[in-house]
């Protein structure tokens, strides 16, 4: 229950979620019955004790060390991704890429205007001019932090009802995260590209997260591939962080799974139907085995209709526009179970 306890000098306000704020205040008249107010008066008093800024940024500075940051910064970016490099220097070599609003620990801050960060497994140096610190950062960590659901299994049933009578969805491995919608009595509602799903509570771990920045490995294409495919792979990887719009063809201002994959094509003069179902008869179909940058990835839902697209980038990975809450974003080929892989590009 929320309480607020009056103290001779001091006021500490009990939070539901955890949060707990103390703070200097001029003492308040309480009944001779009781020493606490209810909890509809706690909001009245903190609007005369605290301005809304002071309160977020409190709220956010407590938050924050749940997420395992000391030192929080924000990429700031107004799309695509901000660099990160080996040195604190333009022509320094790129060793990752943080997507717009990813979190890292600022190590270090250096004279010339750079930031040492650590995000995920990046460990390099980016552009003061392009990231959030301090207060601000923290701000805006609350704001787009996201609940997701771990899979502790591999192989974990996704299904369309939360029960185990539910038709299977989709199988997601172990360590894939989705996202969290709400928990119910022994099921976890998530949604996966869009669409709702449930899986088991007992076998998925539900948190908070941020973005992180994302390795130049998992950007790699790989070795012996045409110079065709490298310059797709290389040109969808521009749009990583982009928003994901349902109809939306556009790259920059929203695309949905097939709207992307058909606006990237169409850049190499390659036509491609609308929809990921449409896109799934062109090209010849291969094995998951022989997937190379370039190739198509399709998945399906429960009555095996395909309805979902990715474009395969290489090492395992693929780039796709999965959600309205997470836009254009690179995931594990098999982040949930492939049902066919295509060939577009005749090289």
């Amino acid at each position: 229950m929320n309480i607020l306890k009056h103290k001779r000098n001091r006021l500490t306000v009990v939070v539901s979620a955890g949060l707990v704020l103390a703070m200097c205040a001029q003492p308040i008249q309480a009944s001779a019955e009781e020493d606490v107010m209810p909890a509809a008066g706690i909001a009245s008093v903190l609007e005369a004790r605290l301005s809304t800024e002071e309160y977020i940024a409190a709220a956010a500075q407590a938050q924050g060390a749940s997420w395992g940051y000391t030192n929080i910064g924000i990429a700031d970016v107004e799309s695509g991704n901000l660099n990160v490099r080996a040195i604190p220097s333009i022509d320094g070599k790129l060793v990752g890429k943080m997507p717009k609003n990813s979190a890292c620990e600022v190590l270090e801050v250096t004279e010339d205007g750079w930031a040492h960060i650590t995000s995920g497994e990046v460990d390099g140096y980016v552009s003061l001019d392009y990231l959030l610190m301090g207060p601000d950062a923290k701000m805006k960590a609350n704001s787009i932090v996201s609940t997701v659901a771990v899979a502790n299994v591999d192989g974990l049933n996704v299904r369309e009802q939360a029960s185990t009578d539910g038709a299977i969805l989709t199988q997601v491995p172990k360590g894939e995260e989705m996202e969290y919608v709400e928990t119910l009595e022994g099921w976890v509602k998530v949604s996966i590209d869009g669409e709702d799903a449930y899986v088991a509570a007992e076998y998925v771990t539900v948190n908070e997260r941020l973005d992180t920045a994302v390795t130049m490995t998992e950007l790699l294409y790989g070795a012996g591939v045409s110079d065709v495919r490298v310059e797709l792979v290389e040109y969808a990887k521009q749009f990583l962080g982009n928003p994901y719009v349902w109809g939306g063809t556009s790259l920059t201002k929203g695309a949905d799974c097939s709207g992307f994959v058909l606006s990237v094509f169409k850049k190499f003069g390659v036509k491609l139907s609308r929809t990921a179902a449409a896109q799934s008869t062109h090209g010849k179909k291969i094995k998951a085995s022989e997937l190379q940058p370039g190739d198509l990835v399709f998945y399906s839902n429960a009555s095996g209709r395909i309805n979902h697209v990715a474009l395969y980038i290489g090492g395992g990975r693929v780039i796709h526009a999965s959600s309205p809450k997470s836009g254009i974003k690179i995931s594990k080929y098999n982040y949930r179970t492939p049902v066919k892989c295509v060939s577009i590009l005749q090289d």
